[in-house]
């Protein structure tokens, strides 16, 4: 059992307080999501429970916390930097490695993950395998040290779907209690049963910490249903004090025309004791409207609305591939590859880890970067490939560099729930959340029609994700994007292929 009392957590850097009087117990066996907005501390909490030192360098913080669990693992978003240059058979069978892993295990787990046993011995770099199999080495070797208690940061991030079908059915059928952040809301609502929700409210200045004992269903369900009351109340305080003050202002204008017009000083006197009650009955009601209930806002409102892009027309050809090669580092991954995309499609592509469907998006994106007839928008799994760290969001997005222009940036961006000092942050030190964001706006701004777009949903918090499914589905453009998100490509991709060794292939179940 796990208890954590009273946590806070101070950032260094914001002087801002990010989490405030957490109190959570967590029992054997139970599935914790935690859910949030990024940046509200999820992955500082996971790294606070198992004591890492990285978050001294940002965050201060207070609470208590007892783990009576046997042993605690922590699989990270991203292999630590150390980890990285070794290679698969240092990762696995190094002197540290062989005195904790039971290799049993490991060889089992590695069959069920679809990962090749015989590379568990392999010279290959870490570093050099694809993103869903970074993943899938650290699920091995992290399940193979037989935790109890297993805390989990995105785990589905980068893995293809047939794995993240296999790790939705370990957690869900698994006796280790796990706590664990996602934005895949399949994977939620199939294996969460209760709900830590991290807020930063009133434009990031309250936090809130809640925990609900419920699933992640119910937790959608009341959220909303809270979210609407709140609404209701708070719109029917203002409109029945709007109502009551106009008629508090028109006795104290007909009040106030008979104090001018009166001669009578013993008349005078009533009206003037009368406008003192008047006055401050118009005080007690501006007093009873500081306590009215706040009109709620959305914290994971996405807010971009592709107003500049230019629609499409059918008939336009805006991807032709005929028997065409993909090579990564001088190696063929796939070739003979046939796709045509023609006018506002949206086309998804899955497939196995390593096979090549970012390598195949990131070499469209430079061959429509020359287009003159159309407008490229490029979100890639790194963000960095297309930002840039230094910069902030100000200076990235504009310019002319007029203060007119800087407005209108600023106000978009405050309109994405970019504080004044996030404008003028580094682009490094933002989340990967608000670097997506910033992405999706630039694309808006540029007027972007195509959009390319690798696992477009991995940074956004579960409860964004409706409203990112229907920005993306409306939009007027083209769309080709490489995802594992189930509830994304069934309700935006017109249709999705699975890009296998020669071929792309046309699935009829989605």
């Amino acid at each position: 059992m796990l208890q954590i009392k009273n946590l806070s957590l101070h950032h260094l850097t914001d002087l801002k307080v990010m989490m405030k009087d957490l109190n959570v117990t967590v029992l054997p066996g139970e599935k914790v999501a935690i859910i949030g907005e990024e940046g509200n501390g999820k992955s500082t909490l996971l790294k606070w429970i198992v004591e890492d030192s990285e978050i001294e360098e940002y965050v201060h913080a207070e609470g208590t916390k007892i783990n009576h669990f046997g042993k605690t693992i922590y699989l990270p978003q991203s292999l630590p930097q150390e980890d990285r240059a070794r290679s698969l058979e240092d990762y696995f069978f190094g002197m540290e490695e062989t005195m904790e892993l039971d290799y049993s295990f490991l060889y089992q787990v590695a069959g069920q993950l679809g990962f090749d046993s015989n590379r568990l011995t392999s010279s290959q770099l870490i570093e050099n395998l694809s993103g869903g199999e970074k993943v899938k080495v650290q699920i091995l070797k992290a399940l193979a040290k037989n935790p109890d208690f297993l805390l989990l940061d995105e785990p589905s991030n980068d893995l293809d779907l047939e794995t993240v079908q296999w790790l939705e059915h370990f957690i869900k059928t698994s006796p280790l209690a796990m706590m664990f952040i996602s934005h895949d809301e399949s994977l939620l609502a199939a294996t969460a049963t209760k709900v830590i929700q991290l807020e930063l409210l009133r434009h990031k200045t309250v936090p809130v910490a809640s925990v609900l004992n419920v699933s992640y269903q119910d937790y959608v369900a009341q959220k909303e249903a809270a979210f609407h009351r709140q609404t209701q109340v708070a719109h029917k305080q203002r409109e029945e004090y709007q109502n009551k003050m106009e008629k508090h202002r028109q006795v104290e204008s007909s009040v106030h025309n008979s104090q001018r017009k009166t001669t009578d000083s013993s008349a005078g006197r009533l009206l003037k004791k009368k406008m003192h009650v008047i006055k401050s009955m118009g005080n007690r009601f501006e007093r009873e409207a500081e306590d009215f209930e706040e009109i709620p806002v959305k914290e994971d409102a996405i807010l971009v609305k592709f107003s500049h892009t230019k629609p499409l027309p059918n008939s336009k050809t805006i991807v032709q591939l005929e028997n065409a090669t993909l090579q990564l580092n001088g190696q063929t991954l796939t070739q003979s590859l046939q796709l045509l995309i023609r006018g506002p499609e949206k086309v998804g592509i899955v497939g196995r880890n390593g096979i090549g469907k970012s390598t195949l998006l990131k070499q469209l994106w430079q061959e429509l970067q020359q287009r003159t007839d159309l407008s490229a928008g490029y979100m890639p799994q790194n963000y960095m490939d297309v930002l840039h760290a230094d910069e902030t969001p100000l200076s990235f997005l504009t310019h002319s560099g007029d203060q007119e222009e800087r407005t209108q940036i600023m106000t978009y961006l405050g309109s994405l729930r970019y504080t004044r000092l996030e404008m003028d942050h580094p682009i490094r030190n933002l989340s990967g959340g608000q670097q997506a964001k910033l992405l999706l706006l630039k694309m808006d701004l540029e007027g972007n029609n195509v959009l390319l777009l690798d696992e477009p949903t991995r940074n956004f918090s579960p409860l964004s994700q409706r409203e990112l499914r229907t920005l993306f589905k409306n939009f007027e453009g083209a769309i080709l994007t490489v995802s594992h998100d189930r509830l994304f490509l069934q309700e935006v991709c017109d249709k999705v292929y699975q890009l296998q060794k020669n071929q792309l292939v046309l699935l009829s179940d989605f």
